[in-house]
C-alpha cells in the first residue's frame, strides 16, 4: 500500500493565519481600558496617574470623563487612536486608556511630617523630570535604604509610580513618601520656606558634595537623564553642587548621582 507521505522538513512550520496573526500587547499591571473601569476607578478614590485618550474625539461622554480625571489629579493626554490601538490588550479601549498608580501620593507636609515624626531633620530627594522608571524605582530604593523621608516628583514630563518603578524599587515603594506635585520650582520654594537647604548636582555645580551641609533639613535635586536640571529649578536651588569625578567619563547615572548623594548625607549625619 503506498502511504501518502508528507513533504520533509514542514513539520514545525507555523500555520499562514498564526504567522499573520499580530503579537498582543503585554498586559500592563495598572492599566485600565475602557469608559467604565475608568470612571468606576475614579468613583472608588483610586490614584490615576495618566490618561491617554483619542485625539479629536468629540463625544461628550468621553471629553466629560477626561475632566473628571484631570479634576482628580492625572495628567491628561490626547494621542491618535492607533497609538491605543497599539497600547490595548482588551481591543475595546472605548478611545480611553488609564495608568493607575502602583501607590497613593502624598503632599510636602507629609514628607516633612514624617522627618519631625522620627526626630530627624528632612532628607528629601527631588527629581526633576526623570523620565526612565527604572531610574526613578532604584532612587526610591537608595532613599528608603538611607532612610530619606520622601522622594518628591513632577506630574508633567516625569514617569509616575508606575508598575516597572514598583518593580524596580525591589517593593521601597510601599515605605517610600512620594510627593507629585505641579511644578518643581514652586514646590522648591515651600521647601526653603520651611527651612528646608536644596542642593542641586551638576558636573559644573560650585563646591564638591563633600563641602555642602548636608546635617540638617536638606533636599537633594536631581536632574532628567538627557538635560539635567533645568535652568528655572537650577535658579531656584541654594547651592549646586558637584560630585568628584575621576576617570574619563564625566557624568553619573541619575540613579547612581542620587545614591551617592544620599550616602554622603547618611555619612555626615552618622
Amino acid at each position: 500500500m503506498n502511504e501518502k507521505r508528507r513533504p520533509q522538513g514542514r513539520e514545525n512550520y507555523p500555520r499562514r493565519e498564526d504567522r499573520e496573526r499580530p503579537a498582543a500587547p503585554e498586559e500592563t499591571e495598572g492599566q485600565l481600558e475602557g469608559r467604565n473601569a475608568l470612571q468606576e476607578a475614579l468613583k472608588s478614590g483610586r490614584t490615576i496617574d495618566k490618561v491617554f485618550i483619542a485625539a479629536g474625539d468629540t463625544d461628550r461622554g468621553l471629553q466629560r470623563l477626561a475632566a473628571q480625571a484631570k479634576e482628580a489629579g492625572a495628567v491628561v493626554v490626547p494621542v491618535d487612536r492607533r497609538k491605543l490601538d497599539t497600547m490595548s490588550f482588551t481591543h475595546a479601549h472605548q478611545g480611553v486608556i488609564a495608568l493607575a498608580a502602583a501607590r497613593d501620593y502624598c503632599t510636602i507636609d507629609d514628607i516633612l511630617a514624617e522627618a519631625a515624626s522620627r526626630g530627624e531633620p528632612a532628607l528629601i530627594v527631588i527629581c526633576d523630570e526623570l523620565s526612565d522608571p527604572h531610574n526613578l524605582g532604584a532612587i526610591l530604593r537608595s532613599a528608603e535604604c538611607a532612610g530619606a523621608h520622601g522622594v518628591i516628583i513632577p506630574k508633567r514630563r516625569s514617569v509616575g509610580l508606575t508598575a516597572t518603578v514598583a518593580k524596580a524599587s525591589a517593593g521601597a515603594v510601599e515605605y517610600m513618601k512620594v510627593a507629585r506635585v505641579t511644578n518643581i520650582s514652586a514646590a522648591i520654594g515651600q521647601l526653603k520656606q520651611m527651612g528646608v537647604w536644596v542642593y542641586g548636582t551638576a558636573a559644573e555645580g560650585s563646591i564638591p558634595m563633600y563641602q555642602a551641609d548636608l546635617t540638617g533639613p536638606t533636599a537633594i535635586v536631581i536632574g532628567s537623564e538627557g538635560d539635567g536640571i533645568s535652568q528655572l529649578v537650577r535658579k531656584n536651588c541654594d547651592v549646586m553642587v558637584h560630585i568628584p569625578m575621576k576617570g574619563r567619563i564625566s557624568s553619573l547615572n541619575a540613579s547612581a548621582a542620587a545614591s551617592i548623594l544620599l550616602y554622603e548625607a547618611v555619612r555626615q549625619r552618622n
